[in-house]
């Protein structure tokens, strides 16, 4: 994956500005065929450049206003049945293994704060974690970025 060359950071930068741009759109802004574009496409996809498909969508707007961060402290030996049980609630959108005190950061989305109680109380009764510690998410000040990488690896191109 960090074999990227000029090309694809143009590409890759053309499709962060705008995500919904057809191949022959990608083409024509870049001065490339469309054929090129397109093998280019399937390269970085199965290369894993690109992480979803999945279009983002507002937990709020599904009637899911309330966002949370769980820390959640296991046993080691225990993490392979606690993720396959993680998976398993509806209510987390997101999970990250971490190195450090925290073992995994979880984040979840309920209808309220009574919900968000019973979700972290699910999370704590799976066999093996040992702790948990909840923190509200106030308000999203930087969404998931990587513009500034891109442009980042195409100056250093």
């Amino acid at each position: 994956m960090g074999n990227l060359d000029t090309v694809d950071l143009e590409l890759l930068a053309a499709l962060a500005r705008d995500p919904r741009a057809t191949v022959v759109a990608l083409a024509e802004k870049l001065g490339l065929s469309r054929n090129t574009v397109q093998a280019r496409m399937a390269k970085l996809d199965r290369s894993g450049v690109f992480l979803s498909y999945e279009r983002a969508i507002s937990s709020s707007a599904l009637g899911f206003p309330i966002e949370a961060f769980i820390n959640v402290m296991v046993r080691q030996a225990e993490l392979p049945h606690i993720i396959t049980e993680v998976v398993r609630i509806p209510e987390v959108v997101q999970a990250h293994g971490l190195s450090g005190q925290v073992d995994l950061l979880i984040r979840v989305a309920c209808r309220d704060t009574q919900h968000l109680f019973d979700t972290d109380a699910r999370i704590l009764a799976i066999e093996g974690v040992e702790r948990t510690e909840t923190s509200l998410a106030m308000g999203e000040v930087i969404g998931y970025r990587v513009a500034p990488l891109m442009e980042m690896a195409r100056r250093e191109a």
